[in-house]
This record gives structure tokens, C-alpha cells and sequence, in this order.
């Protein structure tokens, strides 16, 4: 790659368009910047699942002793929080520093949480986290998780609280940085192929990201359980440092634009213009017309156009225009807030549930105790945090065949479906995950009733599980494989086509901010069910057992909130749809005259 310092290195349109005939492949003459974006992409995504596998697991723990509620809270804050940070990440790269450079930034804050937040499960950790507890949680418990009278322990006994939350944020801002300016930064590499390319782009790098989740689920997850917690978070830390290294290495191959300014400072002055010059001229208005007799209003504006050049505003038109399109996609992006709140249960209340269920083992490791020269008996069980592999795999297995053999088919019979309608099935499928946990926790429930529990030790914790296998699990990760490749991949696609060009940057930031707030309404509803006056999660004095919790009514709660959403969105989509339907008649009319 030769000299490239012009406005724009590598032009989208290059200089012999004219000189060549069509490629034969879409990415060709891309493939390196693609396989870097990806190879890279998948790396991180090792590293963020690597964290998140298992830190309801590890914080539940004998490690840090947060109860179970405290601990799925714990991952929806840091969840949310890399989702909430997308809309700043993305200004930075757009105004300041150009997405390649903020994308490397974010990259060594993600390294330094890392190695930060691997320190807490060391030996070390008491320089980050202070004295241990003075009274054994374990002796404050009889065997059935039940707390024991005349000892005194305080119910709240979460250790390491300040030092957890400081490396999950900070580990935060990094992921959300690089999440919200890698996908653009990627599709920037082939969008002058056309939406097809930008449509295949999507779908692989989607594809990687479940690549590099399924490699962490499956290996990482299985050495923090049963080997170490220390060692399970440094290999993520390796990742994310091999990622930094192949995305900086890979500079010269990119399409590398600019900064020009952000989407989301040019909106901000054209509402606030509006706003505050809207409000001047109905107080001029007021003054001036009262005592005019037969005085008719003109025309009413709305409430941008008052910031047109063309009607005595400041900033030109097609901005203007822009902005309303943009923020006409946003009440689509509300309706999936339900959508994110029950697709992060995956990671928290299903890994609770699954916890409380009879886990299978992996193998018995037989040697002699050198101490005490007696046979001892290792077991392995199979992780908890495998069953999201299902979800993982299943995507894996589905988007090439969606990319080469349903989407041409449906496309070729003019039937592929919009991007609305495959977020509406989306959310279909995740309502039916939630029904599918909630019926499975009530008979789990049944179970424990009949006092069919069994102990089994995981990550060096005891659980009183159900005496009912965890595979029963697997039709809910099943579902949500299914609805993630309905909602999420189109609507990256639905962010990245159907804002303006100017404002694409800023949709893809707000796409992933609403993820956010997704979480953080888990957040609150945990929180909510957690009152003594509910009490469906208020049994915080057994450290994680849920046993004598009400997780099914939470679960079926969470799909009658998806359902109502689900038949509000279908009203949203279908005007959505008509109103863009209309405008592109109206502009086809426009130039055609």
C-alpha cells in the first residue's frame, strides 16, 4: 500500500474505476483489511466473553462472596456500560481522532482493565481489596444454605466491592469504544461495493464474533471452573493483547478516513437551535399578535424546520432533513430495549438457573495426596457456561447457510424479508426463551419441594441443586441463538442503511446505546423483584441459592413485557415502513419531473 495522505486514505472510488472490469469478488483488493478487522474482532470477542462467562460464577464465589442478585447486577452494570459508552466512543473517533486511532486507544485502556481486574483473583489481591472477612461466610451456613442463628454475620458481605467495579469499568469504556467504531470501521473497508458487500461484511463479522465467543465459552470457561480463576482471566488479557497487535500492525491495508466531524454534535446544535428558536418565536408571537384583531397564524412549522437555511435558520437543509430521519429511527430502537433486557439474561439468571441444576461431569483426575498418601479424587464438571456455546454454535452453523443458500433464495423469490420484520421474529423467539426458562424454573421449584437435591461443587462452591438435568436448558439458549439472528444482525443492518450517510456513525452509537439501557432496566427489575414486598429474589442471606426464590415469576415477567413490546413494535415497524415508502415515492417523483 503506497502513499495514501490524501483527504481520505485509499478513496472509496478509486482512481481507475473506469480502467477495470467488475471484480469477482466483493472484497477483492480488501481481503487483507477485512481478515485483520475480523481476525481482530474475534480476539476481543474472546477476551469480553472471557470476562463475562463466568463472573457471576466467580463473584457468588468464596472468592468475593456477592450474593446472587449482587452478582448478575455486577455483569449487567459492566454490560451496559460498554454498550452506554458506544454514542461517546463514536463521537471521539468522528470529531477528535479518526476511528483507526480510537479504535487503538480503547484497545490498551481494554489491556490495562485486563490485567487490573486479573489481579483481584490473585494472591495479591489484598493490596487492591483489603483484609478478608474476620467470619467465614461458609460458617455462617448450615449445608442447606440457610443461615445459622446466634452467629453474627452481616448479610452484606461483599469483598472487593470498589476494586471489582473500578476494573469492570474501565474494561467497560475500552469494550464499548471498540464496539462502537470497529463494525463502521469495517464496513467503511467495503461500502463502495454496494449494500450487498456491507450486507455480507455484517454477516460474517458476526459470524467471528460467535467464533471467538464459542472458543472462550468452551475453553476458557472450562479452565476458570475447574482449574483457576487467575489463570482463566489472563488468557483473555493474552487476547485482547494479540488483537491490539494485529489491528496496529494491519494499519497500512485499511481505508482509513479522517476525522470530519461528528453526526452527533452537528444534530445536538440543529435540536437545540430549534428548540430554543421555536420558543423565542412563540414568546415574539405572543407579544406582538394579541391585540391584532383578524390576525391568522402562518403556516405552522415543525420543529426542526425552523433551523433551515430556508426558513431563516442556520444550518442547511439536507441537515436538517437528516436529523429528522434520524430521529424518526429511534422509536424503533426503544421497542428493543425489552429485547436486550431479556437476551442479557443469558449471561446472568439463566447462569443461576443453570448453577441450581444437576451438572454432569467431565472426568475424575485420581492421584495421591503427597501430604497425606491417600488417593484423591478430582472432579471436573462440565461448565455452567457451556450451554451459551448453544447460541454460539447455532449462529455459526446458521449465517452461511442465511449469507449463500435462504437469503439469495427468499431474495431471488422477492420474498426476503425487512430488517423490521426480521427484528419483529427476533423478539418473538427471545419472548419464547423467557417462557421456556420460567416453565423450566417452575419445575426446578417443583423439585427442590420435594427435597430431590443434590450438592455439587463448582469453582470450589457448594450449590444445592435440583436433582433435573441442566440439559433442559438448552431450548432456551436455543431460541435465543435463533432471535439473535433475527434482531441483532438486522438491526446493525437496519442502523447502518436506514440513516443518512452523514448521521451513520451516529444511529450505529445509538443502536448500542439502547442495547445499554436494555441492561440496566435488568439492572432495576432485579432490583425491583429483590423488595421484601415481591420477594421473587430476596433471599440474600444463602449466598447465590435460589432454591427459596421465585426466579420463574421473573422469568415469565420479562416475556410479558416482550410480548406487549412485540405488538407495539409491529405498529412502529408498519408506519416506519409506510413513511419511508412514501418518501422514496415522493423523491422518485421529484427527479423524474
Amino acid at each position: 500500500m503506497d502513499n495514501r495522505d490524501t483527504d481520505e486514505k485509499t478513496p472509496l472510488l478509486g482512481n481507475h474505476a473506469g480502467k477495470r472490469s467488475s471484480p469477482v469478488s466483493v472484497f477483492e483488493g480488501r481481503w487483507t483489511a477485512c481478515i485483520s478487522i475480523l481476525v481482530a474482532e474475534s480476539l476481543e470477542r474472546m477476551a469480553f466473553y472471557g470476562i463475562t462467562c463466568n463472573l457471576v460464577l466467580v463473584l457468588n464465589g468464596n472468592l468475593f462472596y456477592w450474593n446472587a442478585t449482587q452478582a448478575s447486577q455486577a455483569l449487567l452494570l459492566f454490560m451496559g456500560i460498554t454498550y452506554l459508552v458506544s454514542p461517546f466512543g463514536g463521537w471521539i473517533a468522528d470529531a477528535l481522532f479518526g476511528k483507526f486511532f480510537t479504535i487503538v486507544s480503547s484497545m490498551v485502556l481494554y489491556l490495562f482493565g485486563m490485567l487490573f481486574f486479573s489481579l483481584t483473583t490473585y494472591s495479591v489481591r489484598d493490596t487492591l481489596c483489603g483484609d478478608l472477612l474476620p467470619v467465614a461466610v461458609d460458617d455462617c451456613l448450615f449445608p442447606n444454605g440457610t443461615l445459622k442463628p446466634n452467629v453474627s454475620c452481616n448479610q452484606d458481605v461483599r469483598y472487593c466491592v470498589p476494586a471489582v467495579i473500578s476494573g469492570l469499568v474501565i474494561i467497560g469504556v475500552g469494550v464499548g469504544t471498540v464496539k462502537a467504531n470497529i463494525t463502521p470501521f469495517g464496513a467503511d473497508q467495503v461500502k463502495d461495493r454496494g449494500p450487498e458487500a456491507t450486507r455480507r461484511f455484517f454477516n460474517w463479522f458476526y459470524w467471528c464474533i460467535n467464533l471467538g465467543a464459542i472458543v472462550s465459552l468452551g475453553v476458557i470457561s472450562y479452565i476458570q471452573q475447574n482449574i483457576s480463576f487467575f489463570i482463566g482471566y489472563v488468557i483473555p488479557t493474552v487476547c485482547i493483547g494479540i488483537s491490539f497487535l494485529v489491528f496496529l500492525c494491519s494499519r497500512r491495508a485499511f481505508i482509513n478516513k479522517r476525522p470530519d466531524g461528528s453526526a452527533f454534535t452537528e444534530m445536538t446544535k440543529i435540536i437545540a437551535y430549534s428548540c430554543c428558536s421555536r420558543a423565542h418565536k412563540q414568546t415574539q408571537n405572543g407579544h406582538s399578535n394579541e391585540n391584532l384583531v383578524g390576525y391568522s397564524s402562518p403556516r405552522k412549522l415543525g420543529l426542526l424546520d425552523a433551523s433551515k437555511v430556508s426558513n431563516g435558520g442556520r444550518f442547511a437543509d439536507e441537515k436538517v432533513d437528516d436529523v429528522r430521519a434520524l430521529l424518526k429511527i429511534i422509536p424503533v430502537f426503544f421497542a428493543l430495549i425489552p429485547y436486550w433486557t431479556v437476551y442479557f439474561q443469558m449471561q446472568t439468571t439463566y447462569v443461576l438457573q443453570s448453577l441450581h441444576l444437576r451438572i454432569p461431569e467431565f472426568f475424575n483426575n485420581t492421584g495421591l495426596n503427597s501430604s497425606s498418601n491417600s488417593t484423591q479424587t478430582q472432579t471436573h464438571l462440565v461448565p455452567a457456561a457451556w450451554l451459551t456455546m448453544f447460541d454460539a454454535i447455532l449462529i455459526l452453523i446458521l449465517i452461511p447457510l442465511k449469507d449463500k443458500v435462504i437469503d439469495p433464495l427468499l431474495k431471488k423469490r422477492g420474498i426476503l424479508p425487512s430488517s423490521l420484520r426480521r427484528i419483529a421474529f427476533g423478539m418473538f423467539f427471545v419472548m419464547c426463551s423467557a417462557v421456556a426458562a420460567g416453565i423450566l424454573e417452575s419445575k426446578r421449584l417443583e423439585i427442590v419441594q420435594e427435597k430431590k437435591i443434590i450438592n455439587q461443587t463448582i469453582g470450589n462452591n457448594v450449590y444445592f441443586a435440583a436433582d433435573l438435568s441442566i440439559w433442559w436448558q438448552i431450548l432456551q439458549y436455543v431460541l435465543i441463538g435463533v432471535s439473535e439472528i433475527f434482531a441483532s444482525i438486522a438491526g446493525l443492518e437496519f442502523a447502518y442503511s436506514a440513516a443518512p450517510k452523514s448521521m451513520q456513525s451516529a444511529i450505529m452509537g445509538l443502536f448500542f446505546f439502547f442495547s445499554g439501557i436494555g441492561s440496566f432496566v435488568g439492572i432495576g427489575l432485579l432490583e425491583l423483584v429483590s423488595l421484601k414486598g415481591i420477594g421473587w429474589m430476596s433471599s440474600k442471606t444463602d449466598f447465590g441459592n435460589i432454591n427459596n426464590c421465585n426466579l420463574n415469576y421473573y422469568f415469565f415477567l420479562l416475556a410479558g413485557i416482550q410480548g406487549l413490546t412485540l405488538l407495539l413494535f409491529i405498529i412502529v415497524s408498519v408506519k416506519y415502513d409506510k413513511q419511508r415508502a412514501s418518501s422514496s415515492y415522493v423523491k422518485t417523483r421529484e427527479l423524474k419531473n
